[in-house]
């Protein structure tokens, strides 16, 4: 292999390792079997959310998990792989992609990695349960406006009381 292959390869590698540190979560899926319009589907549903996905040879992910630090991944990379990766949401891909996969029977989650710590397609299914962060916001939203609530209709009650009482 000439230098220049070997450059290149070595850029990727620190390409997709710089991706593996900086992400949130990341999803990584088995497409084959996916129509074309379906694969452009995902990946409009995965950009729309922030999501980038990419195919990447399974060789360089290996090598590139390694370079992170995150091991545990090599059965994961098996076969044609593909890679959701997230910056900000950690439950954007997995919630997107598992939802994708109830209809696109094709699709098959591999495994994955949450905040740095590699993870199973069990976890990765929990986490695509979970209410996306709009979601969790809207909830502690209500929580911090029950007592205030509460404290209302307490006042109200109080006096609608004494107003009955005069």
């Amino acid at each position: 292999m000439s230098e220049a292959a070997i450059a290149k390869k070595s850029a990727i590698v620190d390409e997709v390792t710089a991706k593996f540190e900086a992400a949130a979560s990341v999803v990584v899926v088995d497409y084959r079997g996916l129509t074309v319009e379906e694969v452009t589907e995902l990946r409009k549903q995965l950009r729309e959310a922030g999501v980038e996905m990419k195919v990447i040879k399974n060789s360089i992910l290996s090598r590139a998990a390694k370079k992170a630090g995150l091991d545990g991944l090599d059965e994961v990379f098996t076969g044609p792989t593909a890679v959701a990766f997230s910056n900000e949401d950690v439950v954007a891909p997995a919630k997107i992609i598992d939802g994708f996969a109830a209809n696109a029977k094709a699709l098959e989650i591999k495994g994955g990695i949450i905040e740095g710590k590699v993870s199973s397609v069990e976890e990765i299914a929990a986490l695509a349960k979970l209410p996306n962060r709009e979601g969790l916001l809207s909830m502690l939203l209500s929580v911090l406006q029950a007592p205030v609530r509460n404290v209302a209709y307490a006042v109200k009650a109080v006096a609608e009381k004494e107003g009955d009482a005069a």
